[in-house]
């Protein structure tokens, strides 16, 4: 076919692209999702972490890193550190580093099989809560099936997470309940490697 043809399909390629191509806000969302880091990562408060994105959209992104446990104690002691009373439940929780920020503030990433009031569904059957009352249900044997104890989450201002997303310091992994709530924490961050997509 003609040179005048030519154009005229690329032209109406180009336009079938612009009308059908998703929304800058559908290309963004990475909520519910994992975030795994690459070895390009210099940041040392994230080498080597695994992260799973709760929120995802024009003000900024939120995550809370899943391979990071900090210390294992009484359930009892953690209610006392959040000024909450105890419960006299013998249950021991592992309690996870989530985040550079907000270091003493608390997050559950659990199952959504239980749900507060407060609590943020994400996606595929996970949810997060910050309220007390959910370690409380922790404590009293009536918590979500499966959950994760954080202090502290990991935050991207607008933008910031595209352009290290661009500088090869992350990747984006579909969310993996058996990875997320693994017990073998140490290992989380390999298994992820793992998976990476290969460029094509």
């Amino acid at each position: 076919y003609s040179a005048s043809m030519a154009g005229w399909l690329a032209l109406i390629a180009c336009l079938l692209m612009a009308r059908y191509s998703p929304s800058a806000e559908e290309e963004r969302d990475f909520a519910g999702q994992l975030l795994v880091a690459t070895d390009e990562m210099r940041d040392p408060r994230f080498i080597e972490t695994v992260i799973y994105i709760v929120k995802d959209n024009s003000e900024g992104t939120l995550g809370l890193v899943i391979n990071r446990p900090l210390a294992r104690g009484p359930v009892d002691d953690l209610l006392k550190g959040f000024g909450a009373e105890p419960t006299s439940s013998q249950l021991e929780v592992m309690v996870h580093y989530g985040g550079p920020v907000s270091g003493l503030q608390g997050f559950v990433l659990h199952s959504d099989d239980l749900l507060l009031e407060s609590s943020v569904r994400v996606k595929d059957g996970l949810a997060m809560t910050s309220d007390i009352k959910m370690i409380e249900a922790i404590a009293s044997g009536k918590g979500p099936g499966q959950f994760l104890i954080m202090l502290g989450y990991a935050g991207w201002a607008p933008g910031q997470l595209e352009a290290e997303l661009k500088s090869n310091a992350w990747f984006v992994l579909p969310a993996d309940k058996t990875l997320i709530f693994g017990k073998d924490a140490d290992k989380k961050w390999r298994r992820a490697m793992d998976r990476r997509p290969t460029p094509l």
